[in-house]
């Protein structure tokens, strides 16, 4: 087991600074939020409903506080993703039947056979070119449901560097970053 752990000793350091590099920006509580790839203080305009929320909390209590960040992180993603997913589906000249957001561990959305599409609510700490990556994936997925050569032509047919955001996607470690 040695001699393995000693052959493989290089690569299992690259693996480690590979996901070091990938991780998303750790952010200090109660004083910083991480949008769209960007870490703001929590004084910051774009902020205020988190501010609002943590003013009236136990600084002690980190489950509220961990709630609170969760409540701003939907309330974000009800906004904004919203807005991105009709853009698109316009564009697209998409229909879905449902929008939905939550926290997932371990996908970033998912789109059924019902034509409901769920965002990750933790979309909002990405890159926007990235979360405009998955709205268009899931939307693809309304005429391609599946992964094939024509869903991913189709997804390229309206982000032209969709394999790029696709593979910076892929490298984030979503487990990890969910507060």
């Amino acid at each position: 087991m040695n001699k393995f752990l000693d052959d493989k000793s290089d690569w299992i350091d690259k693996q480690l600074l590979k996901n070091r590099e990938n991780a998303l920006p750790k952010i200090k509580l109660q004083e910083e939020v991480l949008l769209f790839g960007e870490i703001y203080s929590i004084d910051s305009p774009e902020v205020t409903l988190l501010r609002k929320q943590l003013l009236k909390l136990d600084t002690a209590d980190s489950l509220k506080i961990s709630k609170a960040y969760d409540i701003f992180y939907k309330r974000s993603a009800e906004e904004y993703l919203t807005k991105r997913v009709e853009y698109f589906g316009a564009l697209m000249r998409l229909e879905y039947t449902a929008l939905k957001f939550r926290k997932m561990k371990s996908r970033w959305g998912s789109c059924n056979s019902k034509k409901e599409i769920t965002l990750n609510t933790q979309l909002m700490k990405v890159q926007k070119e990235l979360i405009d990556y998955v709205v268009v994936h899931e939307l693809s997925h309304l005429v391609h449901m599946n992964h094939s050569k024509e869903f991913h032509f189709f997804v390229n047919s309206y982000l032209s560097n969709s394999k790029n955001l696709r593979k910076k996607l892929k490298e984030i470690r979503l487990l990890d970053e969910i507060l």
